[in-house]
């Protein structure tokens, strides 16, 4: 059952090119699962139009955080620029946690982690969490980002796998002739091939995909392709709000 909240907005910062990130200070009774998401209302917004004031965001940081944090692509409408130009300590109203967007409890089955961009929000507080609580769950997640200046917490998710040998990290950038960042890595898009040659028990794993939605079509191709059955697969689309 969700609960509405108002929360002061404590602290942003931007997090990766055209991205902020938001914390929120978070009430004691708002006790979630990694990986939900909440709806955020702004009160008196500075600008306003016909998308409204409210949104739906994951929550990217951990169940053990004292903040609320969320991440979203910058755009320039009338919500995201109240949100960008609200003072410190301002007041906006948080209903939740919603979603089951959570990690699967039978931890001999690994869990796969399909982002695309601004989609790796809700993995990333499943992923951080997971760590903190050293949860002997299998943990795989393959990052699609075009630069890696786009990547929103590209160099934390890639520093968890010091703090547990369960986690590996595949990120991969696929247009990087815009890029101003050399890479090192992977410059595919993530298909059968490279997740076949990382995961290992890849048939039984249990998958999540968060990202746009032909992000989330693609992958779902993807796993069809792998033979993957539906009971295996948990999305997440990310619209261009």
């Amino acid at each position: 059952m969700s609960n509405v909240y108002s929360v002061p907005l404590v602290d942003r910062k931007e997090v990766a090119f055209g991205t902020m990130a938001f914390s929120f200070e978070r009430p004691k009774e708002f006790v979630f699962e990694a990986g939900q998401h909440l709806d955020l209302t702004l009160k008196n917004p500075l600008y306003s139009d016909d998308e409204g004031s409210v949104r739906t965001y994951s929550i990217a940081s951990s169940p053990n955080e004292t903040r609320l944090t969320i991440a979203t692509r910058m755009r320039n409408t009338a919500f995201k620029n109240s949100l960008r130009e609200m003072p410190l300590g301002a007041k906006v109203q948080i209903q939740g946690p919603m979603g089951s967007f959570t990690l699967h409890k039978d931890a001999a089955k690994p869990a796969v982690f399909l982002a695309g961009g601004i989609g790796v929000t809700p993995m990333r507080s499943i992923i951080t969490y997971a760590v903190e609580e050293k949860l002997p769950h299998r943990l795989y997640l393959f990052y699609s980002n075009r630069r890696p200046e786009d990547a929103t917490f590209l160099e934390e998710l890639v520093a968890l796998e010091k703090e547990n040998p369960n986690y590996t990290c595949v990120p991969t950038m696929t247009e990087m002739r815009g890029s101003r960042s050399a890479w090192p890595g992977l410059t595919a898009y993530i298909d059968a091939e490279m997740i076949g040659g990382r995961v290992r028990d890849a048939a039984k794993a249990i998958y999540y995909i968060a990202g746009p939605a032909a992000m989330v079509t693609s992958m779902r191709h993807v796993l069809d392709a792998m033979r993957v059955s539906d009971e295996q697969i948990r999305t997440e689309e990310f619209g261009g709000y």
